[in-house]
Parts: C-alpha cells; sequence; structure tokens
C-alpha cells in the first residue's frame, strides 16, 4: 500500500469533528486510506444494493448496529441517512465518530450542509500526487500516460483497458446518478472533446457548436464533470494592472491518464511527438500543486493570469497577500523563453522571483531570484511559505 500524505490530515480532522467527509473520484484511494486509518471501525459499502435498501427502508434500525460508528463509503447513495446522523452525533460524546467517503461532491455536499453543517471536517482526497508516486514511474511520457490512480501503481494492470472501463463505468453509471442524461452517446463525445481543450480557455459558446447542444447544456454537463472529479476549471487572476485581462477559466483533467486515453493515444510511446504533450505535462504539474493543497488541508490558492496582449502565467500560487508566478514547460532543456513570462510578471507587479517547473533534471538558483525546479522536485516547492 502506499502511504498517503493526507493521512496526518485525516487523523487531525478525526480528533476535531463528530465527523470526517473523505471526497475525491472514484478510484482514488479513499476506502483504502480511511480503513486503513480506521482499522477499529466497522465497514460499510453503500454501494452494496443489500446494504443500501436496508439503510433506506429503516435507516434508524440500520444505524442502531454501529453505536460507536462506522466508515461509510459512497454515502451519497442513501442522503436519508444523514438527518438521523445528526442526532447521533449530537448524542454522542467524543469526535470522529463516522467518517463518510463520496466520489460525488455535489450529492454529499448537499446532504452534509443540510444535516450535518459544522460537525463534519472535510478532506478532499484526489489521485496520487508525483511525492505519492515517486520512484515508481520517472519517465514523463510513461507518468503521462499511465496517470496517477492508486490501482495502476498496486497491480500489473493494463491501463489502456482500465481507463475504457472506468470511462464506461463513469459514463453509464454515475451521470444518470448524478443528472437524468438520456443520450450518453453525445455526453461521451462531450467528454472526449473537453479532453481536447486541455489547457485551454473554456469557450462554452465554442464547444456547444462542436456538440451539437445549447450552451446551457454545456454548462450543465460542465458541472457534472467538476462534482464527480473529472475536470476542474483554473480560474483567472482578475486584478487589473491597466490591462485588459482574460476572465474565462481554463480546463484542465483531475487526470492525466484519464485524458490520454479520451484521446485515443494508445501508449506511451506516442506522447513524444504528441501535438498536446505540452499541455497535458502542464495539467500534470497544475493538479499537482492542487493535490498538495488538499493534502494538507488547504483549499484551492491556484490561478492563472493572461493579458489580452497574450502575456501569461501558467499558475499563480495566492498564499497570503503574495501571488507566485509558476511557468510550467515540458522541455528538458531551459531556454530565455521560459523565463520571459515571469520576468514580465516581476516588472509588471513590481515583485521579484518565481519558479519554472520543467522536464529536466537540473535544479537551478538564477541571478533574478527564479528557480528552475525539475518536475521530480516539485516538492521542494513549498506551498504554504509566506502564508499569512
Amino acid at each position: 500500500m502506499i502511504i498517503r500524505k493526507a493521512e496526518q490530515e485525516i487523523k487531525v480532522l478525526a480528533a476535531r469533528f463528530k465527523a470526517v467527509a473523505v471526497v475525491g473520484p472514484r478510484q482514488s484511494g479513499k476506502t483504502t486510506l480511511v480503513r486503513s486509518v480506521f482499522k477499529s471501525k466497522p465497514y460499510v459499502n453503500l454501494e452494496n444494493p443489500d446494504v443500501r435498501r436496508y439503510a433506506l427502508e429503516d435507516p434508524r434500525g440500520f444505524l442502531s448496529n454501529y453505536p460507536e460508528g462506522a466508515i461509510l463509503d459512497e454515502a451519497q447513495r442513501v442522503p436519508e441517512l444523514f438527518s438521523y446522523l445528526q442526532q447521533i452525533l449530537d448524542e454522542t460524546p467524543g469526535h470522529g465518530l463516522f467518517i463518510i467517503t463520496g466520489s460525488n461532491n455535489f450529492l454529499l455536499q448537499e446532504s452534509v450542509s443540510q444535516s450535518l453543517a459544522g460537525r463534519v471536517g472535510y478532506l478532499y482526497l484526489l489521485p496520487l500526487s508525483l511525492d505519492e508516486i515517486a520512484g515508481k514511474e520517472s519517465n514523463i511520457n510513461a507518468l503521462l500516460y499511465r496517470g496517477s490512480y492508486p490501482a495502476l501503481y498496486n497491480e500489473d494492470t493494463d491501463a489502456g483497458k482500465w481507463y475504457a472501463n472506468y470511462i464506461s463505468t463513469y459514463v453509464e453509471r454515475d451521470v444518470r446518478l448524478l443528472k437524468n442524461i438520456t443520450d450518453l452517446v453525445t455526453f461521451e463525445r462531450f467528454l472526449r472533446l473537453c479532453a481536447g481543450r486541455i489547457g485551454q480557455l473554456l469557450n462554452m459558446s465554442s464547444l456547444a457548436v462542436e456538440v451539437g447542444v445549447d450552451v446551457k447544456t454545456i454548462n450543465s454537463w460542465i458541472s457534472v464533470l467538476e462534482t464527480s472529479f473529472i475536470v476542474f476549471r483554473l480560474q483567472p487572476y482578475h486584478e487589473n494592472f491597466n490591462k485588459r485581462v482574460v476572465k474565462m477559466p481554463k480546463l484542465y483533467f483531475y487526470d492525466t491518464g484519464l485524458a490520454v486515453a479520451l484521446l485515443g493515444i494508445e501508449n506511451a510511446g506516442q506522447l513524444s511527438l504528441h501535438p498536446f504533450r505540452g499541455s497535458l505535462f502542464e495539467n500534470l504539474i497544475v493538479i499537482d500543486f492542487l493535490k498538495r493543497r488538499y493534502n494538507t488541508g488547504k483549499s484551492n490558492n491556484l490561478f492563472f493570469w493572461r493579458d489580452s496582449a497574450g502575456n501569461e502565467i501558467d499558475l499563480l500560487l495566492a498564499i497570503g497577500s503574495n501571488k507566485i508566478p509558476v511557468e510550467i514547460k515540458s522541455g528538458q532543456t531551459v531556454t530565455s523563453d521560459y523565463t520571459k513570462g515571469i520576468l514580465f510578471w516581476n516588472k509588471m507587479t513590481k515583485t521579484e522571483g518565481g519558479f519554472i517547473v520543467y522536464g529536466g533534471d537540473m535544479m537551478q538558483n538564477r541571478s533574478n531570484g527564479i528557480r528552475i525546479v525539475p518536475f521530480k522536485e516539485i516538492d521542494t516547492i513549498n506551498i504554504n511559505t509566506l502564508e499569512e
């Protein structure tokens, strides 16, 4: 079993709150983590039809079987339980009684906010971070192709077949649970078209034309992908430095392996000269910063910045009142172009320094305060530095 960086945070939450909710995509390792940390608690899988029927028909009787708490896996499948849980949590002393997991952020948060607000600590668990994968895969192309779901590192699994099954299961089961989408063929085409827009500004009108539905539908479907942890919208940084700034978000996937599968790439070798290689590498690094925040119980502090003249910063880390620029380059050789965006930002904001995360191996500290960091050493960038 891979030791997860979030293990310490979930213990902290269990010591502070009556219950803990661990939320993240299917197969991200939620069940493995909570069963490892809370070995003494009974485990209940609410995906099981018989268990779910019992919980739905007699929620009070169902919960009475667990006077000292339990792990409730995929709890969003039985939202009726939460109002009964409220009374139990209020009447029972101590903390960390129930550990709730869910792969649907919207349904789980809706249930928690209605019944358990203030009683539940939240942890977002995404697939493996680069630090957690360390030593298991260091080749960029293989890493992008394989992605970061734990199952692909614990077993001798065929990544192509695993993702094909994941996509099929997701579209046929989870999408229907979230939204009454009847045309699953069109939805899957929409999903594949989203993969073709990784790292690009999300233009919903353009996407609607290509999919053949209206903009309102696209907006609804993007929300479905977000709440089930398939895609992530990186928001623009709005502060106006007397320039016109882009206000559309950029689209990324929570996992590059899933995006690669949707793009129809059949092996890691095809990525060497693939036109999407740079965008996929950028996706990998952006999401890794997000994983590291979530693993320590922090909220999303990531933005990008672009003006109408095409000047851009791939990633801004909002740390207190500071905005730390990060440029992301998949190449292995540092050129003067790599520093151009950060130098422009530094001049405009009257600040110094920043980071370039790239596909090479050499760490460099430049005289202009810019640090050049190999992607394998991304954990040396302290995401909480200077935090207020």
